[in-house]
């Protein structure tokens, strides 16, 4: 059983029959996820805030190998001893690595190597299943879930790099979809009073998504829907990029600094229309599909504009309570990935949404020691809290109580806003 302090929060000692299978099949839909990427690709990294899909590719090998392998299966050797030092992300406990901003020099080892570098890793962990204990399980669990966020990582990463390109180059097919109305905006009232929030229960959760903890909520109202391309592009119309009212002083700062005036891979074709690249090329903007790729600057100021705010996460997450966070379009296959109109009102799977909390911890939360314990905690500085998942996101990070974060100023992730206003 797992402690108080553990980077998985606790669940049951009893193991799912399936835990090799659903290890082969995290493991393979990454490198589904890379199959349609040259060497060239896959190394070359676009910004400081990305990594190339090369170096994910074995990061998240390097985090099994360590973590599991090495510190759980006697007699392991590793694969090539350099790897700790070229693949390591952020783990100080675990000592010097190459620097962030310089990983996409890494023009060696190759991706087939890096390949087999998955396969062996591959191969010593399904070897050692059977034989390790709940410690280690734990970690196989966590490594999983790890992976997982490397996935919608590699995709953004994948779609920020093809963007630099000036010719637009897709990484997958475009697939026509039908075209859908915008859904109408209503207010859904949320629960009020003292309520829980928090991961509770059986089955995997990161550490920073408990303890289970009461809020107090006054009387409050999220919008039915996420905010809509065609609504942002009416907030572009009237002069919201340049109307500091409705910023924040960091954000508006911001937006002069970088000369932000649309959200990112948006851009105007030749007789003013909108259009927004994707990993399926570019196209024209959707007005029924959720804006993407907004930082919480602009979400704010969006807000601001609309005469309403942002939802607290205490907030966001006691009404998502009451929906069915398996649907959306969560990632589960390598094909085309982009925000769908026709599920625009679910709390899950098409954007994930800023909220106006601090990333900060949950009250009597406690990091693990040792290097695992440097997986979330360390970061609780400067960062807001997102809810929901993305049309990126794979099943396994939608659940209510999950919290990603960024920087308020980032965006190159499928980020949007679901909009909140008090209620007398």
């Amino acid at each position: 059983m797992t402690t108080s302090t553990s980077p998985i929060v606790p669940f049951d000692d009893s193991r799912p029959a399936d835990l090799s299978d659903r290890f082969r099949g995290v493991r393979t839909l990454t490198l589904d996820l890379v199959a349609p990427l040259s060497d060239a690709d896959a190394t070359v990294q676009s910004m400081d805030d990305a990594s190339p899909a090369k170096w994910h590719l074995a990061h998240t090998s390097w985090f099994f190998e360590t973590f599991v392998l090495r510190d759980h299966v006697p007699g392991y050797e590793a694969f090539d001893p350099n790897y700790a030092f070229l693949f390591n992300s952020y783990y100080e406990a675990e000592g010097a690595r190459h620097a962030r901003p310089r990983r996409g020099m890494l023009t060696r080892p190759s991706l087939d190597e890096i390949r087999a570098y998955r396969a062996h890793v591959d191969a010593a962990v399904q070897a050692a299943l059977p034989t390790l204990g709940n410690e280690a399980l734990d970690l196989v669990e966590l490594g999983l879930n790890h992976e997982q966020q490397h996935q919608e990582l590699l995709l953004t990463d994948i779609l920020h790099l093809f963007a630099q390109n000036p010719l637009h180059p897709a990484v997958w097919p475009a697939v026509p979809m039908a075209s859908v109305k915008t859904a109408l905006l209503e207010w859904i009232e949320g629960p009020t009073g003292q309520v829980e929030i928090g991961h509770a229960g059986e089955g995997f959760a990161f550490d920073c998504e408990g303890p289970r903890h009461a809020v107090l909520l006054t009387p409050y109202a999220l919008a039915s829907r996420p905010v809509t391309n065609g609504e942002w592009a009416a907030f572009i119309a009237d002069g919201g990029y340049g109307d500091p009212r409705h910023w924040l002083s960091d954000g508006w700062a911001w937006v002069k600094a970088e000369g932000i005036s649309a959200p990112l891979y948006w851009q105007q074709d030749e007789d003013g229309g909108w259009m927004q690249f994707g990993l399926d090329g570019l196209r024209s903007v959707d007005p029924a599909a959720p804006v993407t790729h907004v930082s919480l600057y602009e979400a704010d100021a969006y807000a601001s504009w609309a005469g309403a705010r942002l939802p607290t996460e205490q907030e966001w997450e006691a009404v998502a309570t009451a929906h069915d966070p398996a649907s959306g379009n969560q990632l589960d296959r390598a094909g085309p990935v982009r925000p769908r109109a026709d599920a625009a009102a679910a709390m899950f799977g098409n954007v994930w949404q800023w909220t106006g909390s601090a990333y900060r911890p949950y009250p009597g939360f406690r990091a693990a020691e040792g290097a695992v314990g440097e997986y979330n905690g360390k970061f609780m500085s400067g960062q807001f809290v997102l809810r929901g998942s993305s049309c990126a996101t794979p099943r396994g990070s939608v659940r209510p109580s999950y919290r990603n974060f960024f920087y308020p100023h980032q965006r190159w992730q499928f980020t949007g806003l679901r909009l909140a206003k008090d209620l007398s």
